[in-house]
């Protein structure tokens, strides 16, 4: 591990989408990340779900990002396979969000991702988990973790964090690259 560097922030991490694809973060540059830990099964689904989507309608065109990581590894409330995940999310709930390759968010086989983001710095970024009880996080545009909520955080809550960053970003002339 001595001749790679240390993730500096989100943007330098690529991860799966659900079908498997390789998305390199830095795409997200710009952006406010959301990252939430998901499951279909857990108790708070369809009220973190249908609060995720106003926050992502309100917010997606000012320069939010949501990135969904759905995770069996909290009371096995993620069992399905990366289709029936995505089909049950985007049909169910009419999410537009992407929804990314099922990982762990703990252990030996830990994701990259959730390694970086579980590490002591915070900066700006901004990370919601829901299942379980690792910690969601908020993200700057510079890919840097500014704070952590727990799993019985709403979702909608978040609306002042998120709001402040945006505010934030937009003075700072920070447009949305791939608009």
């Amino acid at each position: 591990m001595a001749s790679q560097s240390s993730p500096q922030s989100v943007h330098d991490l690529t991860v799966k989408d659900a079908t498997g694809n390789d998305v390199d973060l830095s795409i997200f540059k710009g952006k406010v990340l959301l990252i939430v830990n998901v499951a279909s099964k857990c108790g708070m689904t369809n009220s973190n779900y249908t609060e995720f989507n106003q926050l992502y309608e309100r917010y997606k065109d000012q320069g939010l990002e949501i990135l969904a990581f759905p995770c069996n590894q909290f009371g096995e409330e993620e069992p399905g396979t990366n289709d029936q995940i995505t089909d049950f999310v985007c049909t169910r709930f009419k999410s537009e969000f992407p929804i990314f390759d099922k990982i762990d968010v703990n252990g030996e086989n830990a994701s990259p991702l959730y390694k970086f983001l579980k590490l002591g710095e915070m900066g700006e970024f901004l990370v919601m988990i829901f299942s379980g009880t690792s910690p969601s996080s908020l993200s700057t545009s510079d890919g840097q973790v500014v704070d952590r909520y727990y799993p019985t955080t709403s979702p909608l809550s978040l609306e002042r964090d998120i709001k402040q960053l945006l505010r934030s970003h937009d003075l700072m002339g920070i447009k949305d690259s791939r608009s």
